[in-house]
């Protein structure tokens, strides 16, 4: 089932081998909860409810472990004690039909889609003011947006001069992304809106959950995992 939502072989090469199953519990999975960060918030919470499973978006293992301390420690040693797994979708759930930049762009009403190689590219319904409130966090905005009649969305770190580029062919007026870098900035073929990585994520996390039935977990951004 797992699969279905998000296939393996959708992930980005760096990404491979760092999703799926990451941490074994029981067999017998009733219960599933579903988050966008495995904080410490999130995996008590799932222990509270007799959680068998936790599905996130970011894995708490991304570079390989050679001490098992600190927050790393703490959440192994929940998940482990209550046998609760852990998996994980990330780049292989922000391509997959449904998945994080389909949920995106349904928060802000995009139409008349055309798929980037990763994020979306959409007419918008709203004004600049409408769509920060929609976004539901700070922004920061890079040139002079004139109009805001097509939009391209990534959700996650996406400020790449390539998809920029492919943004403008399919006449996106602004990219929608989190974690733009000065150098970046500075060579953006188009007006660019810099949102937070876990505003642009967390709204796909808790489609998932609402589409499968699942109890969504959710953090104060300023507890999120950056990755």
């Amino acid at each position: 089932m797992m699969e279905e939502i998000a296939p393996f072989d959708h992930a980005e090469e760096f990404d491979s081998d760092k999703i799926g199953l990451v941490v074994e519990g029981t067999e017998d999975i009733d219960v599933i909860c579903c988050a966008l960060d495995p904080t410490i918030h999130a995996i008590t919470t799932a222990e509270s409810i007799g959680a068998d499973m936790l599905v996130v978006h970011h894995t708490p293992l991304f570079t390989p472990v050679t001490r098992i301390t600190g927050t790393t420690a703490r959440i192994l040693h929940i998940l482990l004690k209550n046998e609760i797994n852990l998996f994980v979708m990330h780049t292989n759930f922000d391509h997959a039909e449904g998945g994080i930049n389909d949920a995106l762009a349904d928060m802000i009403g995009l139409s008349n889609r055309a798929r980037m190689t990763m994020g979306i590219v959409g007419d918008c319904p709203l004004t600049l003011n409408q769509l920060i409130l929609k976004l539901g966090c700070g922004v920061r905005v890079y040139g002079t947006i004139d109009r805001l009649d097509r939009v391209a969305v990534v959700g996650g770190s996406g400020f790449s001069q390539d998809l920029m580029e492919q943004a403008l062919d399919l006449g996106a007026d602004a990219f929608i992304s989190s974690e733009m870098k000065h150098s970046t900035a500075r060579l953006a073929p188009l007006p660019c809106i810099e949102a937070t990585h876990y505003a642009l994520e967390s709204p796909g996390m808790k489609a998932l959950a609402m589409r499968m039935g699942w109890t969504y977990i959710s953090d104060p951004p300023e507890s999120c995992l950056l990755v």
